[in-house]
């Protein structure tokens, strides 16, 4: 019968205590990635089903805007469900509010920077406004509005006609900055229409 040598047991010891070490760095190196890597995707609304949102539409009788609620299909990325509010808010009201936007509308993208939704809507939005102070604040106010209520994350909108800054859509309110929401424009809200049953 063979004894095992010192040396060789040592080895063996040595293997079993390097192997040990090398599974617990292994552990120990995860945890700390896990605890200090910035997720790449901050939370936004979930991924299935649908949230409601609040939309500002013009007030049927004289200046201000109101709201009206609606359901818009749940969404991944921060952008993605301003984007999906913006269509329901160019789609038009439901009931007996006033649209605020031309509905040919296009949203061309929406990007996120910090605290600021940049959209960049095509020309149409400009070209479809009828003249007037009063048309601009509102369809201007109704997007920031409706953008900021809904993700009080974003504190201000900034606006891109076709890629480009817009200076203004119609040649009243100065578009250079971004705009904060003003809901002082906000006028008391309408019965929404009776769902069939």
């Amino acid at each position: 019968m063979k004894r095992s040598t010192p040396r060789r047991r040592s080895l063996v010891l040595l293997a079993a205590f390097t192997a040990a070490a090398l599974v617990i760095g292994l552990l120990m190196f995860d945890k700390y990635r896990q605890r200090h890597e910035l997720p790449t995707v901050q939370p936004v609304p979930g991924a299935t089903g649908s949230f409601r949102v609040t939309l500002f539409f013009a007030a049927p009788e004289g200046d201000g805007l109101a709201r009206e609620g609606r359901e818009v299909p749940a969404c991944d990325q921060l952008a993605d469900c301003v984007d999906a509010v913006l269509d329901e808010l160019i789609n038009g009201p439901l009931g007996a509010l006033q649209p605020t936007v031309p509905p040919t509308t296009t949203v061309r993208h929406v990007r996120i920077e910090g605290h600021t939704a940049v959209i960049d809507f095509g020309r149409e939005l400009a070209d479809g406004l009828p003249g007037g102070s009063s048309s601009e604040m509102t369809a201007v106010y109704s997007v920031v509005n409706t953008v900021c209520f809904n993700f009080p994350q974003l504190k201000q909108v900034r606006f891109l006609l076709d890629g480009a800054e817009a200076e203004s859509l119609t040649g009243h309110l100065d578009l250079r900055q971004p705009i904060e929401p003003d809901y002082s424009k906000e006028r008391p809200a309408e019965p929404e229409p009776r769902q069939p049953q």
